[in-house]
């Protein structure tokens, strides 16, 4: 009789759904970084092999860079070597500067061998993004682009139409808005983009988009916007301040053979970070802090606006989302 009871006492616990039998949520590590910039920074073989070895450590499910990496060339062979020898998972975001010197998107995507340069992939029960937002919008314009053109987005529709699971997203350019000193920044079709994810969660509320990632500002930021998350993630190695604010940091061997250097604030220590992603609603960032080599850009007559977003430094994060049944 006891043991009647017993097995009628465990079936009411299942049957209601008591959360001691309640579903395991999914969780992701993602270690991610982006705008390494390997041509441009002196110490880019130390930078990219200090991510790698970290990677190699803390084992996330998979790696990604958010572009602005290197262009496709042979004497930068070597530092996608680095790259590769992480054992696990690893994924590329097309940047704007990969296509530096004239150098196509293309090449630039199959010197990754990546079979598209937007795509999706699932892992720990959510479902992956990457998309590319160096489309042209108007043929015979020169400069860099911020656009995600028709075929894309028609792509992107079908594709979040038959997921399972709930979305993260990742581009270069971000799929938000804001403006710098000089220049604004997001796709030029930032509002059409979110106007049709905000849809979709509408009726998609257990497989939401819960954020979108993005590098190109090296700005450390994080914004919701109608229930999704948009995240900027700094760049592993400076922040661009143009030739109003020109300074030699290094020796001047380093600026002679690097000459980019001088218009960026570099970064004493290369910055990334380890993203969790749990289904129980969170978003955990690793924080992690740099300094400045030489001048702040405030030193320098930067405008201290944007010190709100300008940092040495990933900001450690913990952001809430919700998953409706």
């Amino acid at each position: 009789m006891k043991n009647i009871f017993a097995v009628a006492l465990l079936l009411i616990f299942i049957l209601a759904g008591n959360p001691i039998w309640a579903k395991k949520a999914d969780k992701v590590r993602i270690g991610m970084c982006t705008d390494v910039h390997l041509t441009t920074m002196h110490d880019s073989k130390y930078r990219i092999t200090k991510f790698i070895d970290s990677m190699k450590i803390a084992k996330p499910d998979f790696i990604i860079e958010l572009g602005d990496f290197v262009t496709p060339e042979k004497k930068y062979a070597p530092l996608f070597d680095i790259w590769n020898s992480f054992p696990g998972e690893k994924y590329h975001v097309i940047g704007n500067h990969e296509m530096d010197g004239g150098t196509s998107r293309e090449a630039a995507v199959d010197y990754r061998k990546m079979a598209k340069s937007y795509y999706s992939f699932d892992k720990n029960g959510f479902h992956f993004i990457v998309l590319d937002g160096n489309d042209v919008k108007t043929p015979g314009t020169k400069g860099y682009r911020q656009y995600i053109g028709p075929e894309q987005v028609a792509w992107l529709k079908n594709d979040l139409a038959k997921t399972r699971h709930p979305v993260v997203i990742f581009s270069h350019q971000g799929l938000a808005h804001y403006s710098s000193a000089d220049e604004s920044y997001g796709v030029e079709n930032y509002e059409q983009l979110q106007e049709m994810l905000v849809n979709y969660n509408s009726l998609n509320p257990s497989k939401k988009v819960i954020a979108c990632f993005n590098g190109h500002t090296h700005y450390d930021y994080a914004e919701n916007i109608k229930g999704i998350w948009y995240i900027t993630i700094t760049s592993m190695s400076y922040h661009w301040l143009g030739d109003k604010y020109v300074h030699v940091r290094y020796s001047e061997e380093v600026d002679k053979n690097f000459k980019w250097i001088k218009y960026t604030a570099p970064f004493k220590d290369p910055l990334f970070t380890i993203v969790e992603i749990s289904t129980r609603g969170t978003i955990k960032i690793e924080g992690k802090k740099s300094e400045w080599v030489g001048p702040t850009p405030w030193e320098l007559g930067y405008p201290e606006a944007l010190k709100k977003y300008m940092r040495p430094e990933i900001s450690r994060r913990e952001l809430k989302f919700s998953l409706k049944k």
